[in-house]
């Protein structure tokens, strides 16, 4: 197969984690007989550097015009400490999802079980965690009007969804559950939010369609405590936009590392996967990031592609690894780590 894969490195550890997601995922495409063509675009601070543009139009034609978007982080402090910045690299990423149309977040927790002791949660609790969360990107208090009044005494986000967003975001929540334990949960606030009570009755609406998947409705605070009691009695979560930005970033922890999480943001035509951990610009240049979640980024990437087999190949190396130490520092039992270069030319010589 000839796949044109758009790379977008981004900020801070981005380029350094990207580089090591290509180098096994070229290890795959060698070892199954795959032409990759990998296609660099800028993205984020760098690119507000080069251009004054988060997403540039230039960056839009290769995304829109690839196979696939493998992504690493964006974000740079100087903006974070700038409240007064009128150009961020976040807003690039909302208007790459929105002008892709990458509407469903598809974020899994698993479990290792050579790294069960390092989550904060206790083994018992999580032995056994397989949950995805398919959050709804394009909608929702992101996306809705803003601003100031009252001479910027007061400010409004507003939260905005239609029935079809709701719809084309379930959907997917259903074939996904189909595929799996036949569960899905619904999180909302409908207490309160005129728009939880939308997605409510709009998902209650879909249930007939899908007669063999048990459905449940909670309110996500009650889902936040329920992920670090009883993770593992989650199995397909679907939710809006806010709610699930942070619970999801809840649920990343429960692997034992931020560092090991990745995710894929899907719409009509093409798909981006990415890690699910930021630009960290602590550690940029250190050569001490965790590649491995983007390393199983560019694992989903396969599998949605349909090439089960080159994805597993993944897996199975980045399983292979944690057993015998080959980690990073955030993952190391004692002092000796390797690099994050080093664990990806493990990797990829293990494939």
């Amino acid at each position: 197969m000839k796949l044109k894969i758009a790379l977008l490195a981004g900020d801070g550890i981005g380029p350094e984690v990207i580089a090591q997601a290509v180098k096994v995922a070229d290890a795959v495409a060698k070892k199954f007989n795959h032409e990759l063509n990998w296609r660099p675009a800028l993205t984020g601070a760098a690119a507000i550097d080069a251009v004054g543009e988060p997403y540039p139009d230039a960056t839009h034609e290769i995304c829109a015009t690839s196979d696939a978007v493998l992504f690493g982080a964006i974000g740079h402090p100087r903006f974070d400490n700038d409240p007064t910045a009128k150009v961020r690299p976040e807003q690039g990423l909302l208007k790459m999802r929105k002008k892709l149309g990458l509407f469903a977040n598809v974020r899994p927790t698993f479990t290792f079980a050579s790294l069960l002791d390092k989550s904060p949660l206790k083994r018992e609790r999580i032995e056994g965690t397989d949950l995805v969360f398919l959050r709804e990107l394009t909608g929702g208090i992101y996306f809705g009007e803003k601003g100031r009044r009252d001479a910027g005494e007061t400010a409004f986000d507003n939260c905005v969804y239609t029935r079809a967003e709701v719809q084309r975001l379930a959907k997917k929540g259903f074939e996904l559950a189909m595929k799996r334990s036949k569960k899905l949960c619904c999180v909302d606030k409908a207490n309160v939010l005129e728009t939880s009570r939308l997605w409510r009755e709009t998902v209650q609406a879909m249930e007939k369609e899908y007669p063999e998947v048990t459905v449940s409705y909670e309110f996500v605070d009650a889902v936040a405590m329920r992920l670090v009691q009883w993770p593992n009695s989650y199995d397909v979560l679907i939710t809006e936009n806010l709610f699930g930005d942070i619970l999801t970033d809840e649920a990343s922890v429960i692997s034992g590392s931020m560092g090991l999480m990745p995710s894929a943001s899907l719409g009509a035509n093409i798909g981006l996967f990415e890690p699910i951990h930021g630009s960290y610009p602590q550690a940029t240049g250190l050569n001490i990031a965790n590649p491995m979640a983007t390393i199983l980024s560019a694992a989903m990437m396969f599998e949605n592609f349909g090439l089960l087999e080159e994805g597993k190949a993944i897996r199975d190396a980045v399983n292979s690894a944690l057993e015998k130490g080959i980690v990073t520092q955030d993952l190391a039992e004692d002092d000796h780590s390797y690099g994050t270069a080093e664990v990806g030319d493990w990797l990829a010589k293990s494939i």
